[in-house]
C-alpha cells in the first residue's frame, strides 16, 4: 500500500513539475519575443502641439521641423532679456542645455548675467528668419536685435546668431551658441 501510495505521490509532483517547466518556457519565450520586438522597434513620441501642425519625432532622424521649433522658442528666450529676470533667464536656458556642454555654457551666460545685472539695459529679437540642417543638427536664426535703456532704443540691428544641437535619445539639447559677424563686419576683417 505504502508503495502504491509513493507512487501516485511521485507521479503527482511529476505532473506538476511538467506544468511549472511549460508555463516557465510560455513566459520565456514571451518575454524573449518583447525584448525582441522593443530593440527593433522605432520608437517615437507625440510632442505637445505648440502650432496647429501634428509633430512626432522618431528615434532615426530630427525632423526640420521640430529643430525649428525648438531653435526657434531657445532664441527668443535666449535673446530676450531683462536685468530684472537673468536669474531665471539663465536656469530656463540651462534647462535646455545639453549636460555635456551645461557647465561651458553656464559660464558665457554668467558673464552676461554679471555684466547686465544692475544696469537698465534689456534686449529684444525679432526673428525674420531661420535656416535649419536637421543633419548636422544647427540653426541659424536672423533677426532684429533691439536694445533698451529703460523704455527708450538705443540700437536695432540685424543679427544672426548660430544654434548647434545635440540628440540624445528623443531629445535635444543646446550644445552652443553664437552671434554671427553681419557682412559689413566681415569686410572689416
Amino acid at each position: 500500500m505504502k508503495h502504491e501510495f509513493a507512487y501516485e505521490e511521485a507521479q503527482r509532483h511529476l505532473r506538476q513539475r511538467n506544468r511549472f517547466a511549460a508555463l516557465a518556457a510560455v513566459l520565456g519565450l514571451t518575454s524573449l519575443l518583447a525584448v525582441g520586438a522593443a530593440t527593433t522597434r522605432e520608437e517615437s513620441v507625440i510632442l505637445v502641439p505648440v502650432t496647429s501642425e501634428r509633430l512626432t519625432l522618431g528615434s532615426d532622424a530630427t525632423d526640420a521641423y521640430y529643430l525649428e521649433l525648438v531653435t526657434r522658442d531657445t532664441a527668443l528666450m535666449l535673446l530676450n532679456r531683462a536685468p530684472e529676470s537673468l536669474d531665471y533667464w539663465m536656469e530656463q536656458v540651462l534647462k535646455v542645455a545639453d549636460p555635456a556642454a551645461h557647465g561651458r555654457l553656464k559660464a558665457e551666460l554668467v558673464k552676461i548675467v554679471e555684466e547686465q545685472r544692475g544696469s537698465d539695459i534689456s534686449q529684444a529679437f525679432v526673428i525674420s528668419r531661420m535656416e535649419v540642417d536637421p543633419q548636422a543638427l544647427t540653426a541659424v536664426v536672423t533677426g532684429t536685435l533691439k536694445t533698451f535703456v529703460g523704455a527708450q532704443v538705443i540700437a536695432s540691428q540685424q543679427r544672426s546668431f548660430a544654434f548647434s544641437w545635440k540628440r540624445r535619445g528623443l531629445s535635444l539639447g543646446l550644445t552652443g551658441f553664437r552671434q554671427l559677424p553681419n557682412e559689413n563686419e566681415e569686410e572689416d576683417q
